[in-house]
């Protein structure tokens, strides 16, 4: 799941995008690694789709892996959660006291702000 667009946000949110894929982030979030066998996702998702969604999630940069003998072990990646932090607070307008804008004044886009 490689997007056309070379944007690494946009590759990170398509990857978090998928409910399996979300599922994952969130067992992982808990703070444990977990092995690839030991997901516990959708009840009817097979271990091959497993696998796909977790190297979806590694070439987003959202999951690291680490063989430990015959097992690969995930790991939420240290830095996307400044990375989601980031783009929310890039996605936040700037504060304008009410004063600034009148009645009914609608905050200038992005492209609009100088």
């Amino acid at each position: 799941m490689k997007p056309q667009n070379a944007d690494p946000t946009v590759h990170l949110l398509m990857a978090l995008a998928n409910p399996v894929r979300l599922d994952i982030v969130r067992q992982l979030a808990l703070g444990e690694d977990v092995c690839a066998c030991d997901f516990d996702v959708h009840p009817k998702v097979a271990q091959p789709t497993v696998s796909h969604h977790l190297r979806v999630l590694r070439e987003a940069r959202v999951v690291r892996s680490e063989r430990r003998g015959t097992f690969v072990h995930y790991m939420l990646e240290p830095t996307v959660v400044d990375r989601l932090a980031m783009l929310i607070r890039s996605l936040r307008p700037p504060a304008l006291a009410p004063s600034d804008r009148g009645p009914g004044q609608r905050l200038p886009l992005a492209t609009e702000r100088s």
